[in-house]
């Protein structure tokens, strides 16, 4: 059954796409998954009474942390779980192991007369892939196009020649410019071949544009078969072409980012697109390690030369208003080192409801900065949550303005519990030590600056740890005794003492 501090790490995740990653104790990974909805899916492994198959069992029982990454879609958390698996290869994951390959669309660039293959396999050969894609017939379509597109041989001769020709049939219908024979130059071939991985790449919109048009005329002269099939082609290419690649976070381009910022701004009133964004998330643990997180947007697009933490020193307990407002006086109170070192926000993110940002609104009226426009995203929905008598703000689930703010929400929060988990970490480990007899502050300090970890430590062994700490072997062996009876347990970020 999983322990309460493991649950709340779950209650953390978010509704959304993406993958997550189990460790045991050691810190190795020993699954890898995909989920269309990150909270459910996790959470169903730590559910009471689940009933689970043995292989899945045994995977819940070893985990010791876990972690998340969101992506835009499905299809992007399959091909990122493909290629993480194939990387770390989980020992839970077995099964997935030996399952078929994606398929990718390879360019053979360093040919003399190169030519596109479907693949299963990306190599470091110095080829162009195109891929994986969750689709095989996106790929194939793709690669017929281009070849009847752009006179691209398709035969798999090392160095096509007029034997070769003998049997071809492409030349023949007129859907390969034959370099066998002599018929285009290695110059042109090459700039066609060039051509036609650019369109792959999304470089030749116009491309497109010819195929759609030719569809619809199709249409309009009643021959719906072919119309049918450039329809098909044309919808397989353009996802082939918005190049959407195996990566382990979303990048956005500076474009769709200033569209972004450019809806935000119409969609809750502000005169212009805000150039700054800054947003706050409040993290504590039943009241404990209160901390909070500031990052910003430049032009929508995070900037980390300018996130902040805070370690909440007003009060303890858990009050995230209370805790927003703190962060709003130290970041722009008159005596903050931050006005100078930091731009000022343009729009000011509490990432909560409306307490929150009340209490935010409140103390910049208090410190007399009442030009810095403010709302609240609260997370249940992604609304944007205003006080100034308007109903709250839903936008468009497909809009760049929520991305741009629920991707950088997500960031403030990573950011806190990053902290916050280092913070709870320090705790658990020097305490631990604090046990031990015969090691005081100075050799605490010795062994945590060289082993980082109590599991670095009893990695270690005795003669490290005598060494270092500059104790005897009869203190290193109470050590081990100690630190092995009662090692740190982390469930999802989260510490706890538990026997072995």
């Amino acid at each position: 059954m999983a322990s309460e501090l493991i649950r709340s790490r779950v209650k953390e995740l978010p509704n959304k796409p993406g993958c997550y990653i189990m460790r045991d104790r050691q810190g190795a990974i020993i699954y890898i998954g995909k989920a269309k909805n990150l909270k459910k899916r996790v959470s169903s492994y730590f559910r009471d009474g689940a009933r689970h198959a043995p292989k899945v069992r045994s995977m819940v029982e070893t985990v010791y942390d876990f972690e998340f990454m969101t992506v835009k879609n499905e299809a992007e958390a399959l091909l990122t779980e493909a290629a993480l698996i194939k990387r770390h290869k989980p020992r839970f994951n077995i099964l997935m192991r030996d399952d078929k390959r994606y398929l990718a669309l390879r360019a053979e660039t360093g040919a003399k007369w190169p030519r596109f293959s479907c693949v299963r396999i990306i190599r470091d050969d110095g080829a162009r892939y195109f891929g994986p894609f969750p689709s095989s017939p996106v790929v194939r379509s793709a690669k017929d196009f281009v070849e009847k597109y752009y006179g691209i041989r398709e035969c798999e001769a090392i160095e096509p020649n007029s034997e070769n020709h003998k049997h071809c049939l492409a030349d023949v219908i007129r859907t390969c410019s034959a370099p066998c024979i002599g018929a285009i130059s290695e110059e042109e071939y090459s700039a066609r071949f060039f051509e036609a991985c650019e369109f792959l790449d999304g470089k030749r919109p116009a491309v497109l544009g010819e195929i759609e048009k030719k569809m619809r005329e199709e249409a309009a002269k009643g021959k719906y078969e072919e119309a049918s099939r450039l329809r098909d082609t044309f919808f397989a290419l353009k996802q082939m072409t918005k190049s959407h690649f195996i990566r382990s976070s979303e990048k956005r381009t500076k474009a769709e980012a200033l569209e972004g910022i450019a809806e935000l701004a119409n969609a809750i009133g502000l005169k212009a697109p805000p150039k700054i964004i800054e947003c706050v998330d409040i993290s504590n643990l039943f009241g404990t390690h209160n901390v909070a997180s500031l990052v910003v947007a430049r032009d929508g697009l995070p900037d980390g030369r300018f996130y902040r933490r805070f370690k909440i020193s007003s009060f303890e307990g858990a009050d995230d208003p209370r805790a927003m407002a703190e962060v709003v006086l130290r970041r722009y109170g008159k005596d903050s080192k931050l006005l100078e070192t930091s731009p000022r926000a343009d729009l000011f993110i509490c990432d909560g409801g409306i307490t929150q940002l009340r209490a935010a609104r409140e103390m910049f009226r208090q410190i007399g900065v009442e030009d810095i426009p403010t709302i609240g995203l609260a997370k249940r929905q992604e609304e944007i949550v205003l006080d100034d008598g308007r109903e709250s703000i839903l936008l468009n689930r497909d809009s760049q303005a929520l991305f741009v703010i629920t991707r950088l929400r997500d960031e403030a929060h990573r950011f806190a519990i990053t902290y916050h988990r280092a913070l709870r970490e320090r705790t658990i480990r020097e305490s631990v030590l604090d046990e031990v007899p015969g090691i005081g502050e100075a050799k605490k300090l010795k062994l945590l600056k060289t082993f980082h970890t109590i599991s670095g430590i009893v990695r270690a062994g005795r003669d490290e740890i005598a060494r270092v700490a500059g104790v005897s072997e009869a203190i290193a062996d109470e050590i081990l005794r100690r630190l092995g009876g009662r090692m740190v347990v982390w469930s999802g970020g989260s510490a706890s003492a538990a026997a072995q």
